[in-house]
């Protein structure tokens, strides 16, 4: 009768074993998520830049050009070379609005970080208690 004892009372033990385990990993689960979260919030921002620029880009083309193009045909130039010269203009302003928007994504980290460092202390600390 005495050996039944010390089993239940093991039994006992690793049920709260598994309860914390599981419990820890639910935690890191949602530490995951949020952080997750957190990293797509400011990629976001980054793109929406992107868009921007974008959308800046297209309306300039297609409001602008024509008015510029005609100016530039009055001053003397071809109509040819008035397209050429102000493509390039706003291609060159589009291409600095994207590099900004890159730059600034590149300074996001896109790994959770305090997940893996929250995983690292936890796996030590179950290490140390199964020891």
């Amino acid at each position: 009768m005495s050996a039944a004892q010390p089993t239940q009372s093991t039994a006992n033990l690793l049920g709260g074993v598994l309860t914390d385990v599981s419990d820890l990993v639910l935690n890191e689960v949602d530490l995951a998520r949020a952080e997750v979260a957190e990293i797509a919030k400011s990629a976001a921002s980054a793109l929406g830049l992107i868009l921007v620029a974008m959308v800046i880009a297209f309306v300039a083309l297609n409001v602008l050009t024509g008015g510029i193009v005609a100016a530039l045909v009055n001053s003397g130039m071809t109509p040819g070379m008035a397209a050429l010269v102000v493509g390039v203009v706003y291609a060159v302003i589009a291409a600095l609005i994207v590099a900004f928007a890159v730059r600034k994504l590149r300074s996001v980290s896109l790994s959770p970080t305090r997940t893996a460092r929250s995983l690292k202390r936890d796996a030590t600390v179950v290490g140390g208690a199964m020891s």
